[in-house]
């Protein structure tokens, strides 16, 4: 074994040992490059560029990249130049990062106006020996306010050796005073064909056996970023102590096998929630996180989303594997976008969950449970169109407002009838809208009884049967009607909501027609029609009207009693009794309850004080 004092050179990272020294062997950025290459040959070279992408992309090596073009020089050639395949004077000290023209600063750590200062006051001196005074300013998205009006004057008119490279990944945090100033480049990230060609490149030049579904995976947990790429290889090549195969990547990132979120979205798309826990507890079982396996899963609903309206994409993405490829095309065709809608919903709310619960793999059942309960029930917007195509005479459907629904646990995804005893039947035509009638009430179904959501595609659903409502023997014809009515079947609550917050309309054979008072609650219409048909045994429609309607029961009321009141003062005996009595006026008038309908009175007697009570 060797030791440290040896001229082994020390092991480098695979993402520092590969790291691009020209822009041809940059990867992916080829509008960058050209751009660049124009502007050097037409000797239109910038005073200032902004680089953003994200992590990994390549900021910083495109920065001393450009950075050696500048000050570029070599027998015969002593110009700015794009072609630098042979080392020039000042080559590898740029890229070693230990030219003293070069300046490079992490704003990161330097976000003070002082720091710019320093920059400020150093661009006025010529470089040392390099044709161009650089400085490389990473990260620059966190400098300061003042820092960065601080740079602004010196960013606009630099002197003529001097030049600006910024690098950021926030983009919009920078201000559009310094946009304005330089030339930006927007760094791509890495096709995934591109980055599993590169890999395999490295992988050979490290004489490393690895598997094409391997660096297929490596591409897929990078996203696009080469060092992140370049780090998991790195990794994988110490796990696998040989050859990098599919397995080994899998297990060390935790990951689930690809194959089997396929089976695990088909069980959930089937609603064979049994089946569905099971496979999530064997991944879990197997290694894989919990949250990983929500994101997966979440990444296959929108590959099938889509393939159903790109289905080309499939065969040119090679991180897909053949599973994937097949079996997602499969889904397209079969399953709505409504469903897979909604699918992609609850796993991007249920991700977080899983991701803050003190028992992931319980938060991802969980949210596995709503998935499949709502993989056999329509959309709420189809279940409000079935609702709405029904048929007027029947007035068969209404909703009950007075407590809230308990069949479905996705209050979002479903419209529950007031009928207990039928169901929605989990019907979804292969178009895309999702169907709804009511049938017999059955038991749940079994594994095997349970279809996949889009296998009723040509299913003809039988008419409605028109409903005749019954005859009602109880006349409801104005509010007090209603109002005693409520009053009859102890319903005291609802009486005085009648009372206070319903303005009459019309009345017509089962339809009511009120207007509700300034803060009235809408849900009362809904409660009101569902109580009518309890005490009256047949259907009422209770609409909102957009007209003004008449006063409310407590209005007419008030205004009779204020009526009683007025002519109360005219009585000759309360008169004098006034004038005897300066300062005192009538506040009330009482009347027995034996004489209310002698006096064709509309008080409601429950108004009335109890019969003894004495005013002064």
């Amino acid at each position: 074994m060797d030791s440290p004092g040896t001229n082994q050179p020390a092991y480098r990272v695979l993402a520092r040992k590969y790291r691009p020294s020209d822009f041809s062997a940059l990867i992916g950025q080829g509008p960058m490059v050209r751009t660049l290459t124009n502007a050097f040959e037409q000797d239109r070279i910038a005073q200032a560029w902004m680089l953003t992408g994200v992590r990994g992309v390549g900021k910083t090596t495109t920065a001393r990249i450009l950075a050696r073009a500048l000050n570029y020089k070599r027998d015969g050639i002593d110009k700015p130049s794009v072609d630098l395949s042979e080392p020039g004077e000042h080559c590898q000290a740029i890229l070693e990062g230990r030219h003293m023209d070069i300046i490079e600063m992490d704003a990161a750590s330097h976000t003070g106006i002082d720091d710019i200062k320093q920059i400020i006051d150093g661009v006025r001196y010529s470089p040392v020996s390099a044709r161009y005074k650089v400085y490389i300013i990473d990260e620059i998205h966190m400098l300061s306010e003042k820092a960065f009006n601080a740079l602004l004057k010196t960013l606009e008119e630099p002197p003529p050796h001097a030049k600006f490279i910024f690098a950021t990944t926030e983009i919009r945090k920078v201000p559009v005073t310094v946009l304005s100033r330089c030339q930006r480049f927007d760094l791509r990230r890495i096709e995934p064909q591109q980055m599993v060609d590169h890999l395999a490149f490295i992988a050979g030049e490290e004489q490393i056996e690895a598997e094409p579904d391997a660096l297929a995976l490596i591409a897929r947990a990078g996203e696009g970023s080469v060092r992140d790429c370049l780090s998991i290889l790195d990794q994988a090549i110490a796990h696998s102590a040989g050859t990098v195969t599919a397995e080994a990547v899998r297990a060390m990132l935790g990951l689930a096998d690809r194959a089997r979120i396929v089976d695990l979205f088909e069980h959930l798309m089937s609603g064979r929630v049994p089946e569905a826990l099971s496979e999530l507890r064997s991944q879990y079982d197997a290694g894989a996180d919990p949250t990983v396996i929500m994101a997966d899963l979440a990444s296959f609903t929108h590959l099938v989303s889509r393939l159903r309206y790109v289905p080309e994409s499939a065969a040119r993405d090679v991180s897909l594997s053949p599973d994937e490829r097949e079996r997602g095309l499969n889904f397209a065709e079969k399953l709505p976008v409504s469903v897979l809608a909604r699918t992609w919903q609850m796993l991007l709310k249920g991700m977080p969950e899983v991701e803050g619960a003190s028992r992931p793999i319980a938060a991802a059942e969980m949210v596995l449970i709503r998935i499949g309960h709502a993989s056999t029930l329509p959309t709420l917007d189809d279940a409000l169109k079935k609702l709405e195509d029904a048929p007027s005479s029947g007035a068969n459907v209404t909703r009950d407002l007075s407590a809230p629904t308990t069949a479905s646990p996705v209050a979002s995804a479903s419209a529950q009838p007031v009928e207990q005893a039928p169901q929605t039947s989990p019907i979804a035509s292969g178009g895309g809208a999702t169907a709804m009638r009511l049938v017999a009430s059955q038991p749940e179904p079994t594994e095997n009884d349970v279809p996949m959501v889009a296998e009723h595609k040509d299913e003809a659903l039988p008419e409605p049967k028109e409903i005749i409502p019954p005859e009602s023997t109880v006349p409801i014809t104005s509010m007090h009607d209603l109002a005693e009515l409520a009053a009859e079947n102890r319903e005291p609550g609802l009486r005085a909501q009648i009372r206070q917050n319903l303005r009459p309309v019309s009345f017509g054979d089962g339809r009511i027609e009120v207007n509700l008072v300034d803060g009235g609650d809408r849900n009362l219409v809904g409660i009101l029609s569902q109580r009518l048909k309890d005490w009256t045994g047949r259907h009422w429609m209770v609409t909102v009207s957009n007209k003004d309607g008449g006063p409310t029961l407590k209005e007419e009321d008030q205004a009779q009693r204020s009526a009683l009141l007025e002519d109360a003062g005219r009585d000759p005996v309360v008169s004098q009794l006034l004038s005897a009595f300066p300062g005192s006026k009538v506040v009330d008038v009482r009347y027995n309850r034996d004489e209310l309908e002698d006096e064709n009175l509309t008080i409601d007697p429950a108004d009335l004080p109890a019969e003894g009570d004495q005013d002064i």
